[in-house]
């Protein structure tokens, strides 16, 4: 099942075009990486799941409810984190959860009950500072834990990484990670790096269109290089190959790589054989989401 599906959205501000007919679907139960260039219309897609901007054309479904633009009733199914979450610094963290919980309509005790968990969950328990000395990986986990706060259906974050150091941005991946068992989670990035490492699904995003999207590891597969690294023993046998087979490149010490086209793979294993070359290794190089990124973008 789709948690998220968007079909033919349109928007456009002006004379500019920023969506042209955007398609999207989002599974159940996955960490769905948005991808696309800053301006490419990441936000502007998500300010109209929430129903906070209205589309020119298309649709929007969210649990299979459709999203009406300043009046939807699935944002009770959703959990949302903005790329600069505000808070009201005088609070401390209990203090903020308590008032968000109480104009959503919830319960004290269970307020009080949950919010302890997600501070917990996210790692401030036991903070007691206020808001306005948290820092800004310590704020992105509060706005976690407020976005989670009514148990959603979709967490949506918005950028949730792009202004933090290495180890906030592990710590914010690593919740996104395990919340995955109780919701959705669709998140927007321009860092590969956190794709790679925590995504099952994501979708390229380009000149206001999705270019490709899908389980990750069928993208890739999809997209397969037919470039091969081979490691060899001697690093004096390099000038003889690259001789030999003028595609081939040397990106490291006793490394080369070459495009298996036309057979060249059955060429270069022939001509160690006849060479009498000894080789450590040759495997097949993967995409990476770089590549594919860059590809899209070129497009």
């Amino acid at each position: 099942m789709d948690m998220l599906r968007i079909t033919n959205l349109r928007k456009q501000f002006g004379d500019k075009e920023i969506l042209r007919g955007l398609e999207l679907s989002v599974p159940e139960h996955s960490i769905f990486g948005f991808i696309g260039k800053n301006g490419a219309g990441k936000t502007t897609t998500m300010k109209m799941i929430l129903g906070l901007l209205q589309p020119d054309d298309g649709a929007v479904y969210v649990a299979g409810t459709q999203v009406v633009y300043g009046h939807s009733a699935c944002n009770h199914f959703i959990g949302y984190l903005p790329d600069v979450p505000e808070f009201y610094s005088f609070m401390t963290a209990p203090e903020y959860l308590a008032f968000c919980g109480e104009i959503t309509g919830m319960q004290k005790s269970e307020i009080k009950r949950y919010g302890r968990e997600l501070l917990e969950l996210v790692g401030l328990d036991g903070e007691t500072h206020r808001v306005k000395g948290f820092s800004r990986g310590m704020k992105q986990r509060l706005g976690i834990a407020q976005a989670l706060l009514n148990r959603p259906r979709l967490l949506i974050c918005d950028e949730p990484t792009s202004a933090l150091d290495p180890v906030g941005r592990k710590e914010i991946l690593d919740i996104l990670l395990s919340v995955r068992e109780h919701t959705t989670v669709l998140f927007s990035t321009h860092i590969l790096s956190d794709v790679e490492r925590i995504c099952t699904d994501a979708a390229f995003l380009n000149d206001g269109v999705v270019r490709i999207q899908g389980p990750l590891a069928e993208i890739k597969a999809k997209y397969r290089s037919t470039e091969y690294l081979v490691e060899l023993e001697r690093e004096s046998d390099i000038p003889s190959l690259r001789s030999r087979f003028k595609d081939c490149k040397n990106p490291g010490k006793n490394q080369i790589v070459f495009r298996d086209n036309k057979n060249a793979l059955y060429d270069l294993l022939r001509y160690f054989s006849d060479q009498k070359i000894p080789v450590h290794k040759i495997e097949r190089m993967e995409p990476s989401l770089e590549d594919l990124f860059m590809e899209v973008v070129e497009k």
